[in-house]
């Protein structure tokens, strides 16, 4: 049995098998607490929709898909791919407070609960993040919401600028490079992103972010963002600065080898696969 949702990402893990059963997850923002900054909503609604939501309360969760208008929450979460704003709020699953989701025994089961300083019990909610619904079916979802920006601009400068923009701003939303130019995303109060602007340099203009390629991600330690990044021909990748992810294209693919999964991480995937799911019924042939 496998759930869909927007099926933006759905071949990443490996395409699943034929003749397994596909369902929809429910959809619809059940509750919001904005003084205690949390959203309980379904696993099936679209991004764009609990955004839609938030926005009256001046909050927002920064999944940040591709395409909002497509992606489910539950989707953005099972695959576990944070957006391009992880260098300021973090990876998509620090987000997430509790899930209830479906077992391979077909038991509905709550993981975590709607509190920030949750720490009793094993972190299975982090342990779904990320899983491709190998560990169970997501079907209800508790999100830590954040203040909504009052003020967005992306701003395009030289690809030197890279190795110095960082520390010369204070909590940029995401800097983006590809060996060509570099992005940076400043957000918050509007006199804050005017005087961050203002320093930039005559060199810099407003723009939108570059479209990263879709072809694969590589994780590196954010030290080495720069030099794997020099190594790469210009426009054959997009890397997030401060955070050591790649977004790589056909030319930049082709150069990059020797990166596998760790043997060591890949065996307590398949340790938790056994525990959660021994008999394989849940997305068959899907390989987080």
């Amino acid at each position: 049995m496998a759930v869909a949702g927007g099926r933006t990402m759905w071949e990443v893990g490996g395409s699943l098998d034929a003749g397994a059963r596909v369902v929809d997850a429910p959809a619809g923002v059940v509750e919001h607490r904005p003084a205690e900054m949390i959203v309980r909503v379904l696993a099936g609604t679209t991004v764009e929709a609990l955004d839609a939501a938030l926005a009256p309360s001046g909050q927002m969760v920064p999944l940040d898909p591709v395409e909002p208008e497509r992606a489910t929450v539950g989707g953005v979460l099972s695959v576990g791919r944070s957006g391009l704003r992880r260098l300021r709020y973090g990876p998509v699953r620090d987000f997430v407070l509790e899930a209830r989701y479906v077992s391979a025994a077909g038991e509905l089961v709550r993981a975590g609960a709607p509190v920030v300083k949750n720490v009793s019990g094993f972190d299975l909610v982090r342990v779904l993040v990320g899983s491709l619904g190998t560990l169970g079916c997501l079907g209800e979802l508790v999100l830590r919401t954040v203040p909504r920006p009052e003020a967005s601009e992306w701003w395009r400068g030289p690809g030197e600028a890279a190795a110095g923009v960082l520390s010369a701003l204070y909590r940029p939303g995401s800097v983006l490079w590809d060996n060509d130019s570099t992005w940076v995303l400043l957000e918050g109060h509007p006199d804050d992103v005017t005087h961050q602007s203002a320093g930039l340099g005559p060199a810099w203009e407003r723009s939108g972010p570059p479209t990263p390629p879709g072809v694969g991600r590589m994780s590196v330690p954010p030290a080495e963002v720069l030099p794997v990044g020099c190594r790469l021909p210009p426009g054959s990748f997009v890397a997030e600065v401060g955070v050591g992810v790649l977004h790589v294209g056909e030319a930049a693919a082709t150069l990059i080898t020797g990166s596998r999964p760790d043997p060591g991480a890949d065996g307590i995937g398949q340790r938790l696969k056994a525990g959660f799911d021994p008999a394989g019924r849940l997305n068959p042939g899907r390989r987080p």
